[in-house]
C-alpha cells in the first residue's frame, strides 16, 4: 500500500486559487483527496484549479471564504462538510505579504497582515478543533523568512512567527490524534513572489541556498502531500523548513 496514497480523505487548502495553494490542490487530488478549492476574491482562477481537477479525473469544489472573518471560517468547514461530509486534512495556505521597512509600514499594512496571516489561521483552527475528523492533519504555512533577519519583512515575519508559536502550543491541546505542524517555505516562484523583483534580486535569493534556484511551488506541495498523509502521523508540533537548505 502507498502510503502517500489519500484515497478519499477530505482536503481543506485556503487560498489555492493559485500559486503554491493552487499546486497543492493539484496534487493532493492527484492522489485521491477531494479538495476544497478556497479563494477569498478570485472566483475565475478557483473554478479554473477545479476544472483542471476534475478533468485529470480528481474531485474538487470551490468554495468563497474570508478566513481572517470568523463566520467565514465557519461557512467553509461547514460547506465542506455538508457536501463531502467530513473534513480530514486542514491546509492553511491563505496568507498576504506586504515588503516594507519596519517604519514605512502603514496601520493598514500591519492589520492586513496579522489579520490573514494570524487571525486566519486562528479562526480556523479553532473551527478545526471540533469539526476536523480524528487522526486529521493541519498543516499551517509559516515562512523561513521567520528565521533570516531580511530587511522589509519585519511584519511579515512576525506573522508567521506567531503562527508557528499556535502551531506548537495548538499540536498539543487538539488531541483526537490529530497532528499539527507548520511548513516554512523559502522563496519560491510564483507570481505572487515574482511581481516586482528584479533579475539580480533573484539571482541573490537563489545563491543563498544549496541549489542555487528558486523552489518551484510543486517542491513545496510534495512536502505538504507527505504531511497529509498518513506517512507523517508521528510528527506533530514541528515546523519543517522546505527551502534548500537556505537557513
Amino acid at each position: 500500500m502507498n502510503t502517500m496514497q489519500l484515497d478519499n480523505k477530505v482536503i481543506i487548502v485556503t487560498g489555492s486559487s493559485r500559486g503554491i495553494g493552487k499546486e497543492t490542490a493539484l496534487l493532493l487530488a492527484a492522489h485521491g483527496a477531494k479538495v476544497v478549492i478556497n479563494h477569498s476574491n478570485s472566483e475565475a482562477d478557483a473554478q479554473a484549479t477545479v476544472d483542471e481537477i476534475s478533468q485529470l479525473g480528481g474531485t474538487a469544489l470551490a468554495i468563497k471564504a474570508d478566513v481572517s472573518q470568523r463566520e467565514e471560517a465557519a461557512l467553509l468547514f461547514d460547506g465542506t462538510i455538508a457536501v463531502y461530509g467530513q473534513v480530514d486534512v486542514l491546509v492553511n495556505n491563505a496568507g498576504v505579504m506586504v515588503s516594507k521597512k519596519l517604519k514605512d509600514n502603514t496601520q493598514e499594512d500591519f492589520n492586513r497582515q496579522f489579520d490573514v496571516n494570524v487571525r486566519g489561521i486562528f479562526n480556523m483552527l479553532q473551527e478545526a478543533d471540533s469539526k476536523l475528523a480524528d487522526h486529521g492533519n493541519i498543516i499551517n504555512f509559516s515562512s523561513s523568512t521567520v528565521k533570516l533577519m531580511f530587511p522589509t519583512y519585519a511584519l511579515y515575519s512576525a506573522s508567521k512567527a506567531a503562527v508557528e508559536q499556535m502551531t506548537r502550543v495548538f499540536s498539543k491541546e487538539i488531541g483526537r490524534g490529530i497532528s499539527v505542524n507548520a511548513l516554512a517555505p523559502g522563496a519560491t516562484e510564483t507570481e505572487l513572489f515574482m511581481t516586482g523583483k528584479s533579475q539580480e534580486t533573484m539571482d541573490k535569493l537563489s545563491a543563498m541556498n544549496a541549489f542555487n534556484r528558486l523552489a518551484k511551488p510543486i517542491d513545496i506541495a510534495r512536502v505538504v502531500l507527505f504531511l497529509a498523509s498518513d506517512a507523517s502521523k508521528w510528527i506533530s508540533g514541528q515546523v519543517i523548513g522546505a527551502n534548500g537548505a537556505l537557513v
